[in-house]
């Protein structure tokens, strides 16, 4: 056919895996040159290896309590066993009160703001803090045989060296004795220390990273004796722990493990409410708002002292207050009842009194759905003011409404998610043990995204502000890259620690979740991963190798994207192309051109025909040829004949797409901001119907930055909206959607032979 191009089946379906130039390292090249390789001690699936081993500190304490001094006198016994194949010639341990010395570097190190016209006593809290005498006051390390051992500070760390190399399956014990003095939160804030309640004199302590304690030895990194500056967390050993705790005999006590003296630190009644409380599915008061308050007003001169055990946890710490109202209630998770309580001041209540015990079971219901029964024999919330920190079996939490009793929704939903959150650190990293000193995400947002879930299963409608993809995560993928670092950075570098660690890894595994991989797989490889790596020591390989082994879907990509670069997600459609496919009949040919000639002229034509009264031409019609009365676009007996061969060459499939009658789309889309997105499309019809089409992130495997596809429809589509759902953290949405205002063209389906020696004066003739 003259001058007309056709495009044949192959081209048709050539059309939706048209590859380009990439201008960009492709998000689809694995992972194996960024991971390290698989080994006896951690397996290419993601398990531990047949050979995988880690260390173990058990723990005898005695500590003091000083009210008065606001100081913690301390002695301890630690017993470390070598279950490595290395021999050791010295011990690393972590003194992490040290970052409140008063020269510490956590101080020199850590930037002040710009001061413009204002600055407040917060800002100047590095450059003019009121003397704070805090750290360890080490005052031995001595052998089980009472000899002194030496032992070097390095800010916070301490080295100790044994007389002997510590070989594969020795132990070593070895005793210490320390003081510190506790920081005010009011004044330095902190993740741990006492809140002080002015009206009516009486403190609150919350008291965790109290001992010294064994740094982590492991098959990764040796000791993991990297300082502490105050911002990424703690890498521990499990092991198993005595705390005898001594403090003011109104003093209530909670912490980690079971209490072993009930009946020596509680009263009959106190004792009887606590046995009450372990088979009771509602909160019973074991230590009433009158019993605290009249604690509050009469205080006593004499000590108690509480004995926990604890088996096979990786921290221990504790709070205690005569200020506190206790309440407790049972919990039944996999066969076994949980006790699950709340410690909290009257300046708690009404929030506390009525939620927190039962966020505490909530929590720990969910997170062992998700993951694994909660393997622990209690789980404590305590309230203290300006502070959200995590321990086995306790944690301290903000949440507290006004003085007259009132609270807004949003102290209420914040309370009641960081209760969720901090509870369910006991699964990450209290559990499945990852490294917090150079990973913080793999507890802050797989924790993050565990408390997403817990928070709508508390309430619909909860207004979480991690999780959901089209929230707080877009705002953060929008701000400025500058401030954005990947999320496997070092945490001690990353600015803005909260929308790397916690939403960015929170929104991410939703959409892992929801859209990528589905509820299904997903839960069954999440679950698998906390299963394999519980009371483990887990790094970023081990979880994503998990992720993808147990789900059977090669999620490279989505690694690379997202934990590996500060892209976003940003897809638009850029064109769409509206067509019918054509079969080449002559007659129909001949028509379509016309339509084309009369709805594209060529604005010189149309004002010449006014503009030029006669041509050359007319003015001497004796020159006129065949050509002047020749109509190029009337179809040639050749022509017929050829279409009709053409039809008798068709397949039936072939046949079946011409006689369908139906309109297809060509949708251009552009991945401006680097992430590959599954493409959720919602197509709206002139009819008013609608219809949804999911594609998965590999129709960008060959292209990341562009690529086409085609839609058929019986029906003409009015409107496209990319995205419907919110569910791939699009950061702009202003590019998602199309509404139809262009013709529908026509696309010849197969091109039909043009003889090469066309020849028109000789085909008239003939």
């Amino acid at each position: 056919m003259k001058g007309t191009f056709f495009f044949g089946v192959t081209s048709f379906f050539y059309l939706c895996t048209v590859s380009y130039s990439q201008k960009a390292p492709n998000k689809f090249e694995q992972l194996e040159t960024l991971l390290p390789t698989p080994n006896a001690y951690r397996t290419a699936s993601g398990a531990p290896g047949h050979l995988y081993w880690q260390q173990r500190a058990d723990y005898e304490i005695q500590v003091t309590l000083n009210e008065k001094e606001n100081a913690i006198y301390g002695k301890q016994i630690i017993t470390y066993y070598n279950n490595s194949p290395d021999e050791l010639t010295y011990l690393w341990l972590q003194l992490d009160q040290n970052e409140r010395e008063h020269h510490a570097h956590t101080y020199q190190a850590m930037p002040d703001k710009p001061v413009g016209d204002k600055i407040t006593a917060y800002d100047l809290r590095y450059a003019d803090r009121e003397y704070f005498d805090g750290g360890f006051k080490i005052e031995y390390v001595r052998s089980s045989e009472g000899k002194n051992l030496p032992y070097t500070v390095v800010n916070s760390m301490m080295r100790v060296d044994i007389p002997t190399s510590l070989k594969p399956k020795q132990s070593i014990k070895f005793s210490m004795s320390w003081k510190y003095n506790i920081n005010d939160l009011n004044k330095l804030h902190g993740r741990s220390g006492y809140e002080y309640f002015p009206k009516d004199g009486n403190s609150v302590y919350a008291i965790a990273q109290f001992y010294p304690r064994m740094c982590v030895y492991d098959d990764v990194k040796g000791w993991n004796n990297r300082q502490y500056w105050g911002g990424s967390e703690f890498a521990l050993s499990f092991g198993n722990f005595t705390v005898s705790i001594t403090v003011p005999a109104d003093h209530i006590v909670g912490a980690t493990g079971t209490l072993q003296n009930a009946s020596a630190v509680l009263t009959s009644l106190q004792l009887e409410r606590w046995k009450k409380a372990q088979n009771s599915s509602e909160p019973v008061l074991i230590v009433t708002p009158e019993e605290a308050k009249a604690k509050e007003e009469k205080r006593v001169s004499d000590t108690k002292t509480w004995i926990f055990k604890a088996e096979n946890v990786r921290d221990f710490a504790f709070a205690s207050s005569r200020k506190f109202i206790w309440d407790a209630m049972s919990v039944s998770i996999g066969g076994k009842n949980i006790i699950a309580q709340s410690l909290y001041p009257k300046e708690g209540n009404p929030l506390w009194g009525k939620y927190a015990t039962h966020v505490v079971a909530h929590a720990l219901k969910v997170y062992s759905k998700y993951t694994i029964n909660y393997p622990y024999p209690q789980c404590t919330a305590v309230h203290v003011d300006n502070v959200g920190m995590e321990y086995p079996m306790i944690s301290f939490n903000f949440g507290r409404p006004f003085e007259d009793g009132t609270y807004t929704d949003r102290i209420k939903y914040s309370m009641i998610g960081v209760i969720i959150h901090e509870v369910g650190h006991n699964f990450f990293p209290m559990i499945v043990n990852s490294d917090e000193r150079h990973w913080f995400w793999m507890d802050e947002g797989l924790n993050s995204f565990l408390e997403y879930l817990a928070e709508q299963e508390w309430e619909r409608g909860f207004p979480s502000r991690r999780g959901p993809a089209h929230s707080l995560l877009v705002q953060f993928m929008k701000s400025d890259k500058k401030t954005q670092q990947p999320i496997m950075s070092d945490p001690e570098n990353i600015t803005n620690v909260g929308g790397v660690n916690y939403t960015k890894v929170a929104g991410a595994l939703n959409i892992l979740r929801e859209t990528i991989l589905g509820r299904e797989l997903f839960d069954f490889a999440f679950k698998e991963y906390a299963r394999r790596w519980a009371f483990k020591h887990p790094r970023p390989a081990d979880f994503f190798r998990t992720m993808e082994d147990a789900s059977g879907v090669d999620l490279d990509w989505f690694w690379r994207s997202w934990f590996y670069t500060t892209d976003h997600v940003d897809i638009a459609i850029e064109k769409v192309t509206a067509f019918r496919l054509f079969d080449g009949n002559p007659d129909s040919l001949a028509a379509y051109k016309k339509r084309e000639k009369q709805n594209f002229r060529y604005i010189s034509d149309i004002r010449n025909q006014t503009a030029i009264r006669t041509t050359y031409l007319e003015e001497r019609p004796h020159l006129k040829d065949f050509y002047n009365d020749y109509d190029a676009e009337k179809p040639t007996q050749q022509e017929y004949e050829e279409f009709e061969q053409y039809v008798a060459n068709l397949t039936e499939r072939e046949k079946s797409l011409l006689d369908s009658a139906k309109i297809y789309y060509e949708i251009k889309l552009k991945n401006i901001g680097g992430i590959p997105s599954p493409l959720i499309f919602k197509f709206t019809f002139e009819d008013g119907t609608e219809e949804d089409y999911r594609l998965p992130a590999e129709i960008w495997r060959t292209n990341n930055e562009e690529v086409y596809k085609i839609f058929p429809f019986k029906k003409k589509v009015t409107h496209i909206l990319l995205d419907p759902y919110l569910e791939t953290a699009d950061v702009d949405t202003s590019n998602n959607a199309w509404s139809a205002s262009i013709p529908v063209r026509a696309v010849f389906l197969q091109p039909l032979p043009v003889p090469s020696t066309d020849n028109p004066m000789r085909n008239a003739k003939n």
